[in-house]
This record gives structure tokens, sequence and C-alpha cells, in this order.
């Protein structure tokens, strides 16, 4: 094991980011720099340049003058740049995977896994590449044919937040790409070296796509680093159709309005008060396992973790004391080092959930962990799961804490769990661990989770990118990844096509002018 304190993440970093392309320079900006510090131990990184409202503005007119030439590049053609994206990927897993967990403080595991889910999805672009079809509609007039057509809606803004750095990027580019738009990548403030690598090696493909013979505009993916005033102009400029942005419901308010105000179209990934229920014929060793990752991955810092627990009052005495032994006893420290529960993304973060449990406290909840772990180094902040046994569903229990709490109530009725864990502002992730089917059936029903994602005998995390991510309310509405997500890329038209002599109008109106 490694003294967390005295590793050198620095130099491992700028040695990732040598070998994956990156200019040294990039980390040692001046002026207005972002400081960038890995949250494994605290040490400084580097300092990243911050781009400007203007700087950011001159960004996206070069990514319009690219979409206005990437959109003539047949959809088959601009899945192959992202085939040779998803080549580079795989060449450079390893790097950039570490990278991931320096940066944002993931276990290997973790890091790998986002990277392969930057794989997966580009390889389901590459198959939608040649299927991005609209219908041939039934026509009430003679000698008529009607369809729809989808079309490349422009430039499309991706904000993406600092809990998964880069994976959150390759859903929205790989499909944006294909579907004929260039993209202006604003990402998280606190894990802007994971976006400059992935930018590199995004080079590298664009680089093997000019040299057999196809040409990639100029501007076609850009990055933007900076802060709120980034975002902000990324949000504003009406050269940008369509923002994809994941974050806290708060952030979302803020680009919902803007982009309301001037018609622009968004994909909202935001917060998740996500919920599971161990009904009294659950498997309760498989319920452990999966509430125990649900609950603690990513130190509980994913949209999807699990934050509230209701287990059956008659298995309550069987099921909740092995998940308090399993909270207390799980690994906390450096994830480089093997430990199952990693840090905090920052101080802040910390207090939150140190405050939340305050406050859950004054609400009567008895409170097993959650404490700070000293690891020797001040400027990296660890802290034990928290298990909290509340008697209600209030205080900061309806509040999403981004952090390893896990809520835990009993219950007695199926369908007032159901109407309980549908009781909190957001959508996103739910769960049900039961073998009756009648139980299941019911919790996937239109009676039963609100959600966007309904599992059963599975956790609330660790989705793949087949399915359309995303949840309702607070949460956003909307759906990256896979399925039919590929259509919020696009503009939709409808074509009528008269191959006829005759100009027959629809409802049985006549307008003869002889």
């Amino acid at each position: 094991m490694s003294d967390i304190a005295s590793l050198d993440l620095a130099t491992q970093t700028r040695d990732l980011l040598s070998g994956l392309g990156v200019d040294e320079r990039r980390l040692s900006a001046q002026g207005a720099a972002i400081p960038v510090r890995s949250p494994v131990n605290g040490q400084m990184l580097g300092h990243v340049a911050s781009a400007t409202a203007e700087e950011t503005n001159a960004t996206i007119e070069r990514a319009h003058a690219a979409f206005l030439a990437w959109r003539r590049i047949p959809a088959p053609r601009r899945g192959e740049l992202v085939r040779l994206l998803g080549e580079e990927l795989r060449a450079n897993k390893d790097a950039l995977g570490r990278l991931v967990s320096i940066e944002v403080g993931k276990s290997p595991s973790e890091g790998l896994g986002e990277v392969q889910e930057m794989i997966d999805i580009c390889d389901f672009a590459v198959g939608l590449s040649r299927q991005l079809c609209g219908l041939t509609i039934a026509t009430e007039r003679a000698e008529h044919r009607m369809m729809e057509t989808w079309h490349p809606i422009g430039v499309v803004g991706i904000i993406s937040a600092f809990n998964f750095p880069v994976a959150v990027w390759a859903w929205n580019a790989a499909l944006a790409l294909v579907c004929g738009d260039s993209v202006v990548w604003k990402p998280s403030e606190k894990t802007p070296l994971t976006a400059i690598a992935t930018d590199a090696i995004l080079r590298r493909a664009i680089k093997r796509f000019n040299a057999s013979g196809d040409a990639a505009p100029d501007g076609l993916a850009e990055l933007a680093v900076g802060g709120r005033e980034t975002g902000a102009a990324l949000v504003a400029h009406p050269r940008v159709p369509l923002v994809s942005a994941t974050g806290s419901t708060e952030m979302g308010r803020i680009v919902g309005r803007e982009l309301a105000s001037r018609f622009g179209r968004a994909i909202l990934e935001l917060g998740g008060n996500n919920a599971a229920i161990v009904t009294p014929s659950a498997d309760l060793d498989l319920a452990l396992r999966g509430v125990a990752f649900a609950a603690m991955g990513t130190a509980g810092q994913r949209c999807t973790t699990l934050r509230r627990l209701f287990v059956h009052s008659s298995v309550y005495d069987a099921f909740v004391p092995r998940l308090k032994a399993a909270f207390s006893s799980v690994s906390v420290g450096s994830p480089l080092d093997g430990h199952l529960v990693g840090p905090l993304i920052d101080h802040a973060a910390l207090e939150r959930m140190q405050e939340a449990l305050a406050a859950a406290m004054e609400f009567g909840a008895t409170v097993h962990g959650g404490e700070r772990v000293d690891v020797g180094a001040p400027q990296a902040f660890y802290a034990r799961p928290a298990l909290v046994e509340t008697p209600v569903h209030d205080g900061p229990v309806l509040d999403e804490t981004f952090a390893p709490i896990l809520y835990v109530l009993s219950y007695d009725d199926l369908e007032d769990a159901i109407a309980l864990q549908n009781d909190v502002p957001q959508g996103l992730s739910s769960a049900i661990f039961t073998t009756d089917l009648r139980e299941a059936e019911l919790f996937l029903s239109a009676r039963g989770s609100d959600c966007g994602i309904a599992n059963v005998n599975i956790g609330t995390s660790g989705a793949e990118i087949g399915g359309a991510f995303g949840g309702e309310k607070a949460t956003g509405g909307g759906r990256e990844s896979g399925s039919d997500s590929w259509k919020g890329y696009m503009r939709r038209a409808t074509n009528t096509i008269n191959y006829g002599r005759d100009l027959p109008l629809a409802q049985g109106v006549t307008f003869d002018v002889g």
C-alpha cells in the first residue's frame, strides 16, 4: 500500500498526458487559469487556461462553419470517423482510464469502465450511422407519398459534470457526429485534464480520417474549458440549437430557462434521489450486493447512486444489520490502492455530507458511519459511507446529497413504498428486489415507478449504453445514449410528394380557381 500524501500524481499525470499527445504547457497556464487537484491526495496537478466568453463565441462560430460542411458528408462516412475514434480509445484505454482515476478519484476498474463506455457508444453509433431512418406514412390523397426525413440540427453544446468526465461527452458526441452535427464541449472545471486528453485522442482519429481521403472540417469538435462564464456563453449563443447539459437541478433550471427564452432545445440530465425497495420475497444475498454497490460505489457520486432504501418490515431485521456490517467494513482509502470507496471530489462535498447527516438526526434518524476518514492527506476528503435509519420520509431524505448516504426506512404495503419512492422532485433511477412476478410487474407498470430507469433485481446504477439514459420531473426529461436518443440530435421534416397530375387537398377541402 502506498503513502497517499507522498504519491507523485502530478508527474504521473504529465506522463499520461504526454503519452496521449498533450503538450505539457497546457498544464502551466498563467493568469485566469483553473487549478486542478487530484481528490486522491489533494495534490495540485496543474493550471489550465480558462476560455473567455469572447473565445467561446469564436469557438462556436468555427463549429457552425464546420457543421455546414459536415452535414454534406454521408452518414456512413461520418460513422467512419466515430469508428476510428473507438479504435483510438481502445488503444489508449489504459492511459485515459488511469487519468480518470487520478482526476476524479475513481477506482481503476471504474476508470477503465468509463473508457469502455466511450468505446461501446462509438460501436453503437457506427451501426446507427446506417440506420438513421424516417417513416413512410399513409396518405389520404391518391398519387401522393408522405414521409418524414431527419436532418442534422447544427452545433450541439455539451456541458458535462465531474463524476463522469468523459463518458457523457462520448454519449453525446458520438451520436451528434454521426447525425451530422458539430460539437462544442464545456467540461466540468473540476476535471478539465481528462477532457483535454480526450480531445487529443479525437484529433488522432480525425487525422486518420482525413488521411483516408475524407475531410473533417476544422472546428468539427471543439473544446471550451472554463467556468460559469464559458457555459453561459455556450447556452446563450443563437448558433447552438441544442445543448445537452449534465449537472445539478439548479444548473438545469438556469440552462432550461435560457434555452427556452431563445427557443433552443435542451437535453437535461440532472439530479436523482434514487430509491430501491426490498420486498419480503427478495433474494437478500443478491439485494445486499446490489444495494451496496449502488449506494457506495464512486463514493456516492453517481447521478444514479442509491440514496433511499425501503425495506419490508418482515425482512428488515434480517437484512439491515447485514447492510450495516457492509457499510462499516468496506475499505475506504485511495482507489489507486484497491480501496472500494474513494474520495469525495472536494471539501465542499464533505461539508454537504456532514450537514445532511446533522439534519437527519434532527428528524430523529440514527446515523451509522459518515465520519471523515483520515488518510494522511489534509487536502483529500474521504468519508465512511453512512447508513441512516430514519423514521420519517422527510427533511434531508427528500434532497439529493452527492455523497455516500443511504437513508433506510421500513414499510408494510408495497403501494405505499412506491408512492414514497415517487414522492421526491427527481425521477431518474429506481429498483425493486423481489421474486414475486406480481410485485415486479406492478413496479414497472404505469402505477409503479415514475422514473426514467426502473430495474428489477439489480441496483439503480450501472446503466448500459444500449438503453436511453435519463429521467423525469426535476431530472430534466432528456435522454442520451441508446435506443432512439439519436432523434434528439436531429430535426424532423414531414414531406408530401405529389406524383400525379391532380391537386387534391387534405380533409376534402376545395379551392378551385378554374
